[in-house]
């Protein structure tokens, strides 16, 4: 008989869904394997004492879900004498401006994630490395065998370091040319509904 599906209602599970981990990043920053970190989030085992306290520094920092965002106001169009115009040709173009926005909207998803979070770390990370002790830099890594919680914390600072603090400039002129045309194709279909009657949009 098949398992019924575990539930990803955990800590660990909350801060992947917020901060974008994989699990060999959850793994790496607690110091255990990828399956370890798989059940943790599963939450077929519980967290022990010390992943709690390493932990702890991340999960502060998880902030309440934001409203989304309004969209732009609807442009204006002037006020001229014109008679009204023909739909079919109207109707024509605002479908492909819906259409083409859409495409573009789909496309820039990636990029928003990644500017997200990329946009968290920057502003976290220097109050997460505050609750760590201090980092003694990156050749001077503690022998494992040894000195374990040392090492451990040695590699935190390291994998601190590598997380992304802002979207790379090419993915940025990406991000940014996606948007404009994005927004320039819903600006020009809110005026090609305004210019429509109801039946015809």
């Amino acid at each position: 008989m098949p398992r019924p599906p575990l539930s990803s209602d955990t800590a660990v599970a909350a801060l992947r869904d917020y901060f974008g981990f994989t699990q060999l990043d959850v793994a790496a920053w607690l110091g255990v394997s990828k399956a370890q970190a798989g059940h943790l989030e599963t939450g077929r085992r519980g967290l022990s004492e010390a992943a709690a306290k390493a932990l702890a520094p991340l999960l502060r920092h998880l902030p309440p879900a934001q409203p989304a965002a309004s969209p732009p106001p609807a442009a204006a169009g002037p006020a001229l004498a014109l008679a009204p115009p023909e739909a079919a040709p109207l109707a024509a173009r605002l479908d492909y401006c819906q259409h083409h926005a859409r495409r573009l909207r789909r496309a820039l998803r990636p990029l928003q994630a990644q500017a997200t979070l990329a946009a968290r770390w920057a502003a976290l990370l220097p109050a997460i490395r505050a609750e760590l002790p201090p980092d003694p830099g990156p050749a001077a890594a503690p022998n494992p065998a040894t000195h374990w919680p040392a090492w451990l914390s040695w590699q935190r600072h390291r994998w601190l370091a590598q997380r992304p603090t802002a979207l790379p400039p090419h993915l940025s002129a990406r991000y940014h040319l996606l948007r404009l045309q994005a927004e320039a194709l819903e600006t020009e279909a809110a005026a090609l509904r305004a210019l429509l009657p109801p039946t015809a949009s």
